[in-house]
């Protein structure tokens, strides 16, 4: 049974409470998980340590993986004590803002590029986050991996997700063993997929479901996973494979 390992519910930003989540994957024969913004700068509800332990609180009456979304930038993830994140099934790790070279932060989300900064320039950027994402946060995946401002997502992805660009992706997720999320939301190139399966890069699947029509609607990226040649069990899913929250033993 295919594992969503990237849902939301009205802790966050979902339209769905944990139940309905639940529901949703059963109907589609997946195994559901809630993994909800846990932030201070991200439309969500979890933006404290008490919020997170009520959150988990919620999660633990229910059937599902308990997992959380946490932004690179934002420092909540840095405060969490060991006895809360072992609590988790797994964590996710998310670029929704990027470093510049000039040290400041840059929300994926904008409708435009800052004033002198280039496509090539903020992937650059993008990459170099990235990098810095891998050896510092503890998380089993990273979600929308390539993840990019609207003003980006029109352009040739083969230009923009260079071989070097995608191998250094590849070399930092496999070096600190970080599954590469294919998302149904943000769907990755699949140069981008192939080179990471080629790295040894582990895969996961994620809706990024917010609404009943998005939770656990991961057929297309398990279809791209069989085309490349990946078995089912071989799918990051944390009761098979652990997580780094120690929740796994």
């Amino acid at each position: 049974m295919p594992t969503d390992c990237h849902a939301h519910s009205r802790h966050s930003d979902g339209a769905l409470t944990v139940d309905e989540v639940v529901e949703v994957a059963a109907a589609s024969g997946v195994t559901p998980s809630v993994t909800d913004h846990i932030s201070r700068d991200a439309p969500t509800r979890v933006d404290s340590l008490t919020a997170v332990m009520a959150y988990l609180d919620d999660l633990e009456r229910a059937d599902v993986l308990r997992g959380g979304e946490f932004c690179w930038h934002d420092a909540l993830w840095r405060e969490l004590p060991p006895a809360v994140v072992g609590r988790m099934t797994h964590r996710v790790g998310s670029l929704h803002a990027i470093r510049l070279a000039d040290g400041s932060f840059q929300r994926a989300f904008s409708d435009r590029l800052p004033d002198g900064i280039t496509p090539d320039a903020w992937l650059d950027a993008h990459v170099a986050s990235l990098e810095s994402l891998a050896s510092e946060m503890p998380v089993d995946i990273l979600a929308h991996p390539t993840l990019l401002p609207p003003p980006l997502r029109k352009l040739e992805a083969e230009l923009l997700w260079t071989d070097d660009r995608v191998s250094r992706m590849a070399d930092a997720l496999q070096r600190a063993g970080i599954a590469f999320e294919i998302s149904s939301r943000y769907v990755p190139p699949t140069h981008v997929v192939q080179a990471m399966v080629a790295a040894g890069v582990r895969l996961s699947l994620g809706s990024d479901g917010h609404s009943r029509e998005q939770v656990a609607l991961v057929e297309q990226p398990l279809a791209l996973a069989r085309q490349l040649g990946l078995p089912d069990e071989a799918l990051y899913a944390p009761p098979v494979h652990g997580s780094r929250t120690g929740f796994y033993q």
